[in-house]
This record gives C-alpha cells, structure tokens and sequence, in this order.
C-alpha cells in the first residue's frame, strides 16, 4: 500500500544519495539569483547567532515553503519568502532533525548537504501555509526553546 512505511526505506547518506529522484527546491527570505550557490557557514534563518554546518533543502514544494514562510516570520519580516529550485553540487544526507526524529520515514523528503546548492530557477507559484498554521508552528518552536528542546542537529 502507498504511503505504508513497511521499513524498507532506503536511507540517504553522502555515499548513498545518488538514487534520490529531485527536483529539489530550498525555502529562505533571501533573495537569490539563478547561478547564486547557497554554502554552508552562513548564519541560521532559525536560530539567531548559530553558523550552520550545512545547507538544508527537501523534494517537495510543500516542505520548502514552510522553510521560506517560517524564515520571514522569524525574521520578523511580513514580506512572502522565496522557494527556489536547487542542485546539490555533492552528496548529501537524510536532515536527522526531522528523519526518524520527528517525522519517520522522512515524509518531507529533506536533507542536507555539507556541498553548495546552486540556484537553477524560482518558484513563483507555491501556495504557502495559512497565518494561522504559520503561527502554530511559531508557537510550537517557540514551546521547543522553552524547553530547550529546539536543538538543531548540524
């Protein structure tokens, strides 16, 4: 049955990535341009201060304009965010932040990547979340910091 998770997934490793199908797509406020390549060791767009490890991007539109939607909101910014369209230019990883840990079986399709992702288009199109999902999920990490639970795994 589709959608079952029979634990037969194939887990995606640098040295295991080659079979994972895009296209891909990366969710952020900034604003790029085709060609423009997205590196690690730049600031995180969830956790102020904190230089990420790796460059984090998914397979699905979907899950892509939750990261642009929640970058501009944590940002404080009232502005839409961009879902570009990316290649990963080397191997990349299932993100452990949220395969197995939260969502099992990777359902978002995410990863991340240690090698640049270079900008090849924009999707204009994509339908992002509603204020009030957007908000929920604001809260929930905002419960997560509380805790101290809103660990990133880079």
């Amino acid at each position: 049955m589709a959608g079952v998770d029979d634990g037969a997934r194939d887990p995606v490793t640098p040295d295991h990535c080659d079979h994972v199908p895009g296209p891909f797509f990366h969710g952020t406020r900034a604003d790029l341009a085709v060609g423009d390549e997205l590196v690690p060791g730049r600031g995180s767009n969830f956790q102020a201060g904190r230089v990420m490890n790796h460059v984090y991007f998914t397979a699905l539109v979907e899950t892509a304009a939750w990261g642009a939607q929640l970058a501009t909101a944590l940002a404080g910014s009232e502005e839409r965010g961009h879902v570009y369209v990316v290649e990963p230019l080397g191997p990349f990883e299932d993100d452990p932040n949220v395969t197995d840990k939260r969502f099992p079986g990777n359902p978002t399709r995410s990863y991340r990547t240690r090698s640049p992702l270079r900008v090849v288009g924009e999707v204009e199109d994509w339908e992002g979340h509603s204020p009030e999902a957007v908000r929920a999920m604001l809260d929930g990490l905002a419960r997560l910091r509380e805790q101290g639970l809103d660990v990133i795994e880079d």
